[in-house]
């Protein structure tokens, strides 16, 4: 990876970031990071589009009631659908946090937005939050209809943990037989939670906002054993055959300490015969999509996510 410059405006908001003296993640209680990070992303994520219709229920999950928030765009019927998990290490973040990126989403494609309020770790481990996501996804596909949705145009999306999530549910249906994804958006996701000595984690690994210390802060809350890492459904760049899952595109951010293992797994997905379309975005941070508030970038960034997205469900 060579490095180049960061973004004047990306480096602007860490310079302010750093004024304001947070605490290193690593020393909080998951509680306090939520209450810390979320707050940024809140703030960061800029002020909401108006969409046609958002719509907070409740759905049969895996432990219960899982809740999803439904963002409906303006226009005819039905619509493509898109099912999206947030990213945040699995510990952190919420359907508030990302509410300004699924708004975008759903105006800029245009699409239903479905987005999971998965179970959070460290009060549910790994496997929880996949089981939440697959059954989230498989629930879209069968009530697509009641949503306004095309269960024909199904894709999944997400951002870091969130990415993960979406490469793990496109696995899952795969192997399981079902439900029929079209297309995945993979946001600087984590691909392998096995191993964090890639050049990109050497380079930043104490630089910027996501560190390696705060992944292994993550990934500590997460997992119930080092042996959870090894499995695809944690680090689905493990899995041995990747061939048969949905064509994606894959975000990544240049100063990211995930940006190897990302490009790793859409070279994987390439080599397996999967269509894919690969962008590193120069100059950019994790998690630079979610401050599409405050950073240009950020929005080019959605002007190209939707689309992709727009591409794949006209196929």
């Amino acid at each position: 990876m060579t490095a180049k410059e960061l973004d004047s405006q990306t480096q602007e908001l860490l310079n302010q970031m750093a004024q304001k003296g947070a605490p290193p993640l690593n020393t909080l209680t998951p509680i306090e990071a939520r209450e810390l990070k979320n707050a940024v992303f809140l703030e960061l994520g800029g002020s909401p589009e108006p969409v046609s219709s958002v719509v907070s229920m409740n759905i049969p999950g895996p432990a219960g009631n899982l809740p999803i928030r439904v963002y409906t765009p303006e226009g005819n019927p039905p619509f493509p659908v898109l099912v999206f998990f947030h990213g945040g290490g699995w510990v952190i973040c919420s359907l508030d946090t990302h509410d300004s990126l699924c708004r975008s989403f759903a105006n800029g494609t245009p699409c239903v937005v479905v987005s999971v309020d998965y179970r959070l770790a460290p009060e549910h481990k790994f496997p929880a939050a996949v089981e939440d996501s697959y059954a989230a996804t498989l629930w879209v596909a069968q009530n697509a209809d009641r949503l306004d949705g095309n269960p024909a145009r199904i894709a999944v999306a997400g951002d870091s943990a969130g990415g993960d999530l979406a490469a793990v549910v496109s696995l899952m249906a795969r192997d399981k037989g079902g439900p029929s994804i079209a297309y995945q958006v993979l946001i600087y996701p984590v691909t392998d939670l096995s191993s964090f000595e890639t050049e990109s984690y050497r380079e930043h690994a104490g630089s910027y906002i996501l560190t390696k210390a705060s992944m292994e802060y993550y990934r500590g809350h997460y997992l119930g054993s080092e042996q959870d890492s090894y499995h695809p459904y944690a680090s689905p760049r493990l899995a041995p055959d990747l061939s048969g899952l949905p064509p994606a595109f894959v975000v990544t951010a240049e100063f990211d300490v995930l940006a190897d293992e990302a490009e790793a797994y859409a070279k994987r997905l390439e080599q397996a015969g999967v269509p894919v379309t690969y962008r590193c975005y120069e100059g950019m941070i994790h998690p630079f999509l979610s401050f599409i508030g405050v950073l240009d970038r950020a929005r080019d960034a959605m002007v190209e996510v939707t689309a992709q997205l727009r591409s794949a469900f006209a196929k």
